[in-house]
């Protein structure tokens, strides 16, 4: 986290992630539904000297706006956060979300440590980059890309004239995409419906893809 950063905390609670995210001259913003623990992650704020960059509102999580966030520092039950994936999904792709100990369902953190020291309970840490989206169909040259995605994993076809090859170890982090047909690597950057990088294997140079269809 750093001074470029607007970190987001839902379910603040007592504020900590957030006055820690402000110390390091970030923005940061606490949603907490209890209005006492608000009242008190103000005060330990002014406290703690960053009240000007540590912000805490009463409300709900379900309902708050997270879209400008780049950071996302979570301490959520399971099925609290099965309901939050879809906006999470929707985030500009490369935000991080940092969830404590509790991950999310059907995504493989990108990923994780454990907290040393006396720690004793809660001390798994797991990031998740959020992916650009990929799934569809995509013109390659005189050929089609189709691509499925599950989360930062991508599987699919590439297919030139009567040749169909399959995509293997498909990967996204953020807007870099990695993977493999026919014995070459392709590893890009997606930027909306256009995606382009370096090719290497049997052949090598230059790739780029738009997107035909969803």
């Amino acid at each position: 986290v750093t001074p470029r950063d607007f970190v987001i905390d839902l379910g603040s609670g007592d504020g900590r992630n957030i006055i820690a995210a402000a110390r390091r001259g970030a923005r940061a913003l606490g949603v907490e539904y209890n209005p006492d623990l608000v009242g008190l992650s103000k005060r330990a704020a002014v406290a703690a000297g960053v009240s000007d960059k540590a912000t805490f509102v009463q409300g709900d999580m379900f309902a708050a706006d997270i879209s400008k966030a780049t950071v996302l520092a979570l301490f959520l039950l399971p099925e609290n956060l099965v309901r939050l994936t879809p906006k999470f999904l929707d985030l500009d792709p490369g935000t991080r979300i940092v969830a404590n100990t509790f991950g999310i369902q059907g995504w493989d953190p990108d990923e994780s440590s454990r907290a040393g020291g006396d720690c004793a309970m809660w001390c798994s840490a797991l990031l998740y980059i959020v992916p650009a989206k990929v799934d569809g169909i995509w013109r390659l040259g005189d050929g089609e890309l189709a691509l499925t995605q599950n989360f930062q994993i991508v599987t699919g076809t590439m297919k030139s004239g009567a040749n169909v090859l399959a995509v293997e170890n498909g990967r996204l982090r953020g807007t870099q995409i990695r993977f493999s047909a026919g014995g070459a690597e392709y590893v890009g950057q997606v930027s909306g419906d256009s995606m382009k990088g370096d090719v290497k294997g049997r052949d090598t140079g230059i790739w780029s893809a738009t997107r035909a269809r969803p």
